[in-house]
C-alpha cells in the first residue's frame, strides 16, 4: 500500500541512507525523460525538505538541462534486499556549480571524490513509500570505482578542456547551462558534444 508525505521522516531518512544506488528522472516540457542511475557516497538528506547530491562528470548532463528548463525531478530508491520497498521523493531541483556561493556549503557533505561537476539539490515537495514487490532480491553489492580511476589519471586541465568539449547540450538540444558556469568562456562550438 502506497504512503504519501509532504517530507521525509526519520524512517524514510534511514530507508534512503540505506540503499546503495538511486535512480533520478528528469524531463523538459519536451523531449525525451532521462532516466539515470546514480551510486558511490553521493547522496545526502540536508533536512526533511531538502536533499543533495553530488554529480560526478560523465557521459552525459541530461539532469542538467532538463533543471535548468523545467527543475521537475524525481529520485527513486529500492531496496534489493529482502526489506521490499520503494522508496520516491519529488521535487523542484537546481543546478550548483563549482563557482555558485553556495557551493562550500553543499560540498561539507560530501566525501571529496575525482572528476566532480556539480552538485543537484533538490527541494523535497512530496514523497512516496510503496511495496516493491516485484524488485528482485540480489546479492551483496559492491561499488565500481570505473569512474573515480578514470578522473584520478586526469590532470586538473584535462578536466576543464572535457567540460568545455562535453555535455554541454542535452541529446534533444537544450544547453546544460555547464559551460557558462563552469568552463567560462568556452561557449557553444561545433565539437560540444552530448
Amino acid at each position: 500500500m502506497s504512503k504519501f508525505f509532504d517530507r521525509l521522516t526519520p524512517e524514510l531518512t534511514q530507508f534512503i541512507g540505506a540503499q546503495p544506488v538511486f535512480f533520478v528522472a528528469t524531463a523538459a516540457p519536451q523531449g525525451r525523460i532521462n532516466l539515470s542511475p546514480k551510486g558511490m557516497d553521493t547522496f545526502r538528506v540536508l533536512d526533511e525538505k531538502r536533499v543533495a547530491y553530488l554529480d560526478l562528470t560523465g557521459s552525459g548532463n541530461e539532469t542538467a538541462a532538463h533543471l535548468l528548463r523545467d527543475g521537475r525531478i524525481t529520485i527513486m530508491f529500492c531496496s534489493f534486499g529482502n526489506n521490499a520497498e520503494i522508496a520516491r521523493i519529488y521535487g523542484r531541483g537546481a543546478v550548483i556549480g563549482p563557482d555558485h556561493a553556495r557551493w562550500p556549503e553543499l560540498a561539507a557533505n560530501f566525501p571529496k571524490l575525482p572528476g566532480v561537476r556539480q552538485i543537484m539539490e533538490i527541494g523535497v515537495e512530496s514523497a512516496m513509500t510503496s511495496c516493491g514487490y516485484a524488485v528482485p532480491r540480489m546479492g551483496e553489492m559492491t561499488g565500481r570505482d570505473t569512474l573515480e580511476k578514470y578522473w584520478l589519471k586526469r590532470t586538473e586541465e584535462e578536466k576543464r578542456d572535457y567540460w568545455q568539449t562535453h555535455n554541454l547540450r542535452s541529446i534533444d538540444g537544450l544547453p546544460t547551462g555547464f559551460a557558462e558556469t563552469t568552463a567560462p568562456g568556452s561557449g557553444s562550438s561545433s565539437r560540444n558534444r552530448r
